[in-house]
Order: C-alpha cells, then structure tokens, then sequence
C-alpha cells in the first residue's frame, strides 16, 4: 500500500486521527481545501485502504473514518512525522542549491502556557491562517510550502506516562 505522497491526504489523515469520523465538508471546513477535493483524495485514500465510508444516520452525508485492524491499525502520527521529516531533511539537503529567494526557511519552537479549551483554540487559528493560503489559486511565484505545527501538552521527564498532579 503507498504511502500518501500527497498534502492534501496527509492533512485528511492527520485531522481523521483527531475525529472519530469526517465528511469532506467537514474536512474542507478544518483544513481550508474545497469539498470535491477532499472528497476526491477521501476516496483514493479508500482504495488505498487507509480510510473507509463510516455508517452514516443521514442517507445524503458520507463520513468517513480511518480503517483500523483489531489491536493493530497504520501509526499515522508516525506516518505524517515521517512524511515531515523526509520533507524537511530534502529541503535541508537541497537548501544550497536553491534560488537566493527561496533559500530561506522559517523554523521555530516556542513553550507556551495553555489551558485544555486554549489548545484547542490556538489550534484552530493556526488551521485558519494556514487555510487562507491552501485555498487560495497560487501565483506562477508560488512553491508548495510544508507548514508543521504541533500543539501538545509537556509532560515532566520523569513522569512521561502519568499526568502531574493539579494543585
């Protein structure tokens, strides 16, 4: 089974493993892509057999949902790490030999304090700035550009497996 080598799958993979089901309306409205193209990759990720058609209550809506083998099923946190990380050390590699203007990238970390509902929050005014530039028609200028954000709660070393105490 390939791997999915293309963004807009690896977003619909990555959003159907923080939502138990999507439709592609659904999907389009979280990851800023059109309906009928997240329908389209929805349905090659299917016939890949990364995802199948969920029971949907409404007979005029199609969620879907990732496929899953008892006690086993594709990491795909892992898979979209990967996919990032084979991106990024390409780039890397490739940097010197790139045109002045895009020779540049813009990395960065930052430890911030949040709440449960702040993370959330934050997550979706990242996704809606990402969006106005996924959605948009790119200019003859524009590259693809990989964006990676990761929002998630650090959890002391020593205490990796349980959650800390609230005081």
């Amino acid at each position: 089974m390939p791997p999915p080598d293309h963004p807009i799958r690896t977003a619909l993979l990555a959003l159907l493993h923080e939502r138990d089901t999507v439709t592609s309306t659904q999907a389009a409205q979280a990851l800023g892509f059109s309906s009928g193209s997240c329908s389209f990759h929805l349905r090659q990720l299917a016939r890949y057999g990364y995802v199948e058609e969920a029971d949907a209550a409404d007979g005029r809506v199609r969620p879907w949902r990732l496929v899953r083998q008892p006690d086993e099923g594709p990491d795909l946190g892992l898979l979209a790490r990967e996919l990032e990380d084979e991106g990024y050390q390409r780039w890397l590699h490739s940097k010197g030999s790139a045109p002045a203007e895009w020779s540049i990238d813009d990395a960065f970390s930052s430890v911030i304090f949040l709440e449960p509902s702040e993370l959330a929050e934050v997550g979706a005014q990242i996704r809606a700035v990402l969006a106005r530039y996924a959605t948009r028609d790119p200019s003859p200028a524009a590259r693809p550009v990989a964006a990676v954000a990761r929002l998630f709660p650090l959890l002391p070393v020593e205490q990796e497996t349980t959650w800390p105490s609230e005081s």
